[in-house]
């Protein structure tokens, strides 16, 4: 019998309908070996050394792997190829104490019969250098996680974190939020007239410009300049003075990369970064799409092939483009030499997938399949024309003359935009010559606004990451989930991701003290100095020691330096209602908040005035006053004391004011209804 080990117990199932009876398949749910949780396990005293142990979770698992593998007549390792699968695929061997020369390593980007047929034949031994770029990784975020954390606790708030990529993902969202609240709108007009054509026809042009200058944005800035230009316009006659006519041609995107899945997922279907890898591992696990981790572009010619072939007989050869459509990636860090993301078999379409898909897969798969197949159809063409009008006064003695164009837009051939739609507007315009009478039937002055940036989404966010070199396309959703969890990041009403008060505090500190944890290109360097450990050109030790150095003495500095009390409180005119004393804004790990400076004589706390901790639309203090009167006189079933009101992100709540010596919290959620099943 020959032992095949992968990951999950789903991408098991898969390969086992392809192997014969001469094949076990089972799976290693994972990481089977970890840096302990309670301690550092990084010696950096000899060179960076790490101690990896089963977690409590893996000990079962391993146990039954040992117990098949030494029953087996080899022991074939299918882990995903990349750095993480790599790593996996040493921890193993190394479990299941696997001489080097015994070792069948094999890799595939798909999980469909052929695949698995040709990685059978061709085994490889384990890739050294991807896996000390794994362990430079690992050993890089436990040495920033453990060393940096800790001191977040002590000059800020307890359970805070700080992460080698965290911590840049939470500034690019902290400084977009700061651009948003230092943005001064601008106001400024646009000018557009509905013309009118001979037969009655209609269409609108916009003022471009005046005495032969071209408008720009601002140029027309108030309602007054809006105004005379509108009165001007209204007694002038308009002539045409050219039509352009030409045809363009828009070409299909490349295929998905984890990044553009992610933030096209995240614009379409409204997906999370966190639930479209979830779902585009179960496509692959089940042999639907292709390794979802990758940054390539790059399509194989055997489904180059098969996708020409299912455009030529489903929608004829007309949509097929000339030659096979072949994308090269535009980053220089592709770390991994997979495929870009696409189906396993272009025949198979979401509408015939099995039921056993849930409609989060179902809709995945198909962006999935129109973008890939998309690839390989005809470009659309587009007529574009463009009429440019030239307004004059009537009276031959006025001194401005004013010029307006109209843009209009048909798709002449929908090419490939048939399998993959894009929005592009049509605006028909009516047919005229250069000749042709044209009159005004009314001029449309607009105001606007300038607005500030928008905050980021999770498909802005992973582009902005893309861009920055932040992390690679394995990091994005879990950074993103990281920095939600934390409390650093929260959404907003319309999914976008605002920073919270502790997020500003825990930013202010990193850029001031540690600018390199958060600084942009340092990080890129990072990632790119992996990625030359993967490639074989450095030692991993060598990078971890030249961070590790110069980051720990910094931070030994800023131990002695930093007090918690300026970071943490602000002073206020406000007295205390219960001793007299000052007032002070502290802020705690959820935020902002008024406590005595009397303490620890004087426990007193209250939200601020105004606040909308829960972002509700309602004032916390007004909500406090009306949960207080609710529960009033309400004693700490655990210690005695009384229980206060408090509010935090997802509203109103009743806690011991014995904290933090009594943490106990009254459930006032309960809906009397009782559980169906207990």
């Amino acid at each position: 019998m020959n032992l095949v080990i992968v990951e999950s117990p789903t991408k098991a199932k898969t390969i086992t309908k392809f192997l014969g009876k001469n094949y076990k398949v089972e799976s290693s749910f994972g990481h089977i070996m970890d840096l302990p949780k309670s301690k550092l396990g990084v010696d950096v005293e000899k060179n960076y050394q790490p101690t990896y142990v089963v977690p409590t979770k893996a000990k079962a698992q391993v146990a039954k792997l040992k117990v098949l593998a030494k029953k087996s007549d080899s022991v074939i390792l299918a882990t995903d190829e990349d750095r993480e699968g790599e790593a996996i695929a040493w921890h193993l061997a190394d479990a299941l104490k696997l001489k080097k020369t015994d070792i069948k390593r094999i890799v595939f980007h798909e999980i469909t019969k052929s695949a698995i047929e040709k990685a059978l034949q061709n085994p490889r031994g384990l890739d050294n250098d991807l896996i000390d770029a794994q362990q430079a990784r690992r050993v890089l975020d436990r040495l920033v996680g453990y060393k940096l954390s800790p001191f977040l606790w002590t000059k800020i708030a307890r359970g805070l974190s700080a992460g080698r990529v965290q911590s840049v993902a939470m500034r690019l969202i902290v400084d977009r939020e700061q651009e948003i609240k230092d943005f001064k709108t601008q106001e400024y007009w646009t000018i557009k007239a509905i013309l009118q054509t001979a037969d009655q026809k209609t269409f609108e042009a916009e003022l471009v410009k005046i005495d032969e200058k071209t408008l720009k944005k601002f140029d027309i800035n108030n309602e007054d300049g809006a105004r005379k230009i509108t009165a001007e316009l209204e007694k002038c006659v308009y002539n045409i003075l050219t039509i352009e006519k030409k045809q363009t041609y828009k070409s299909p995107l490349p295929p998905f990369t984890t990044a553009t899945l992610q933030q096209t997922a995240n614009a379409r279907l409204g997906f999370s970064a966190k639930q479209t890898m979830t779902l585009a591992q179960k496509l692959y696990e089940t042999g639907l799409i292709t390794y979802m981790r990758t940054d390539s572009v790059n399509l194989s010619e055997q489904f180059l092939a098969s996708t020409r072939d299912y455009i030529k007989k489903n929608l004829g050869e007309r949509y097929l483009s000339e030659s096979a459509r072949v994308y090269k990636s535009k980053s220089k860090n592709a770390q991994e030499a997979h495929e870009a993301i696409r189906p396993t078999n272009p025949d198979v379409l979401s509408e015939n997938l099995k039921a056993s898909l849930d409609s989060g897969q179902k809709r995945l798969y198909n962006l999935i399949w129109q973008r890939a197949v998309a690839t390989q159809a005809a470009k659309a063409a587009l007529d574009n024309t463009a009429i440019n009008i030239e307004a004059r006064d009537k009276k031959p003695t006025s001194s401005s003359t004013y010029q307006l164009r109209a843009l209009g837009q048909i798709i002449n051939f929908d090419g490939f935009l048939k399998i993959y739609p894009q929005s592009t507007k049509e605006n028909i315009l009516p047919g005229l010559a250069e000749t042709d009478d044209i009159s005004l039937a009314k001029v449309m002055p607009e105001q606007h606004m300038t607005e500030p940036p928008a905050r980021y989404s999770d498909a802005t966010l992973v582009k902005a990451m893309e861009k920055y070199e932040i992390g690679r396309p394995s990091t994005y959703a879990p950074t993103i989930s990281t920095i939600i969890a934390r409390n650093y990041v929260e959404r907003d009403e319309k999914k976008r991701l605002a920073p919270t008060d502790i997020a500003f505090v825990v930013n202010k500190l990193l850029v001031e003290h540690f600018p390199e944890i958060v600084d942009y290109k340092f990080t890129a360097e990072l990632e790119n100095s992996l990625d030359t450990i993967a490639a074989g050109k450095a030692k991993w030790e060598k990078i971890i020691d030249d961070f590790y150095q110069p980051f720990i003495k910094n931070l030994e500095k800023k131990n002695k330096e930093i007090s918690k009390k300026e970071l943490t409180e602000e002073k206020t005119e406000e007295k205390c209602e219960k001793c007299g004393s000052d007032m002070i804004i502290k802020i705690g790990r959820f935020g902002k908040f008024l406590a005595c400076g009397n303490f620890p004589e004087c426990k007193n706390t209250k939200q601020i005035a105004n606040g909308d901790k829960d972002g509700d639309g309602k004032k916390d203090s007004e909500q406090l006053e009306e949960f207080a009167k609710k529960y009033q006189n309400i004693k700490c079933d655990k210690c005695g004391a009384d229980m206060t009101a408090k509010i935090g992100r997802f509203g109103p709540f009743m806690a011991c004011s014995n904290y933090p010596t009594c943490k106990n919290i009254l459930d006032t959620n309960g809906t009397g209804i009782k559980c169906p099943q207990c």
